[in-house]
């Protein structure tokens, strides 16, 4: 069961990402949040991993170590790991975009099984919501994204190897599959 300590953390959740919408689609930015929070949990995270789950963007979106400090604060030393394990770049401005992907997927092995959770839940709520935004708007959606098409692509690959090289969990093979559906669906368009 979950307490009021996840309560507080989506309120929080919610509050510090009010003004955000997800990359071209102006999504509120709290679907994600709420997204990795139920992946999470529906592959067997505690209530820790889901309050990590949906703060996993508060350091590196929304304040660096003011917000790190805010989360030890309020939910502990135990959940400021996770999201720091999920952070790819806490200073303004962030590293160049290839550096932090290929920094980000290196540690991958050496994480924590709590780090590796979350952090699979949120890659695969964004591989699924490509998906999703490919099948309405096609190739256009590469525009959304630093790395573009070329660029994603690789990051999620790259992403799917270093959680395999790992263990494959069921969390794990669903990225694999949406990933290569993803792959093929884009190689080869309509």
């Amino acid at each position: 069961m979950l307490s009021e300590r996840f309560s507080e953390a989506l309120s929080f959740a919610a509050q510090l990402h009010a003004t955000q919408v997800r990359k071209g689609s102006g999504v509120p930015y709290v679907a994600h949040l709420l997204g990795v929070a139920s992946i999470a949990l529906e592959y067997g995270a505690t209530e820790e991993e889901a309050i990590a789950a949906l703060l996993h963007d508060a350091i590196e979106d929304r304040g660096g170590d003011t917000i790190r400090q805010e989360i030890r604060r309020r939910f502990g030393d135990t959940v400021t790991a996770i999201v720091d394990g999920c952070t790819d770049a806490d200073t303004e401005p962030k590293p160049p975009w290839r550096d932090r992907k290929e920094a980000y997927i290196a540690q991958i092995p050496h994480k924590s099984a709590s780090v590796r959770l979350v952090s699979a839940a949120d890659k695969l709520y964004n591989a699924l919501s490509i998906r999703k935004d490919y099948q309405q708007v096609g190739e256009q959606i590469w525009e959304r994204f630093t790395g573009g098409k070329t660029g994603t692509l690789w990051y999620y690959r790259a992403l799917v190897n270093a959680f395999e090289s790992v263990e494959s969990t069921p969390l794990v093979k669903v990225l694999a599959q949406v990933v290569a559906e993803l792959e093929t669906l884009t190689l080869s368009p309509k």
